[in-house]
């Protein structure tokens, strides 16, 4: 629980009272690897710190999942457009080796901004932060080439990387696995 302290220290202070208000409410959550936590046609309850681990968003097919989004260590996760509006997720949230989060519930959230002044900030700097993993994807969908956006995910979370199946990280930067082996092979 320090950690996700920390987090929030670096871009405001919370009193002690603040901090114990919201501390109170998160629930520490383990997770096995291949675990669902967020199902397409749930409607997501929590808003999620990563502790530790790695975790998968992607619209489930018959054929081929589409892989979007990965959420690494000290990040928030949740299927927010869900989260928001009440209504089911269209795509699967997995955890793609064991995962440790911090929970908090959409009540929860709501009480705290109710009881907090700081409530309101812990809530946006969550939601920005989704917004802007939203939007830097959305660019680089529309201005990098794959080997660019494997790149930039390799640089991002070059230790973690190793740990995600390649045929994930082909569907997130819209390739084929083989195409990505050829990138691989003449970036070596």
């Amino acid at each position: 629980m320090e950690q996700i302290r920390k987090y929030f220290d670096k871009t405001f202070k919370l009193t002690e009272y603040e901090w114990q208000v919201f501390s109170c409410k998160l629930i520490k959550q383990d997770f096995p690897k291949k675990h669902i936590l967020l199902e397409a046609g749930q409607i997501e309850n929590n808003l999620s710190f990563i502790e530790s681990g790695i975790l998968r968003s992607y619209i489930p097919k018959e054929e081929n999942d589409l892989t979007f989004g990965f959420s690494f260590s000290n990040s928030f996760v949740s299927g927010y457009n869900s989260f928001l509006t009440r209504k089911p997720s269209i795509y699967n949230i997995q955890a793609l080796k064991r995962t440790t989060l911090w929970q908090l519930s959409y009540d929860d959230l709501q009480e705290i901004y109710r009881q907090t002044k700081i409530g309101n900030a812990i809530g946006r700097k969550a939601s920005e932060e989704l917004f802007l993993k939203k939007s830097q994807r959305e660019l680089s969908l529309l201005n990098e080439t794959a080997e660019q956006r494997y790149l930039n995910l390799f640089t991002e979370q070059p230790e973690l990387i190793k740990e995600i199946p390649l045929k994930y990280i082909a569907s997130y930067i819209g390739i084929t696995p083989q195409a990505l082996s050829r990138i691989r092979r003449r970036i070596s």
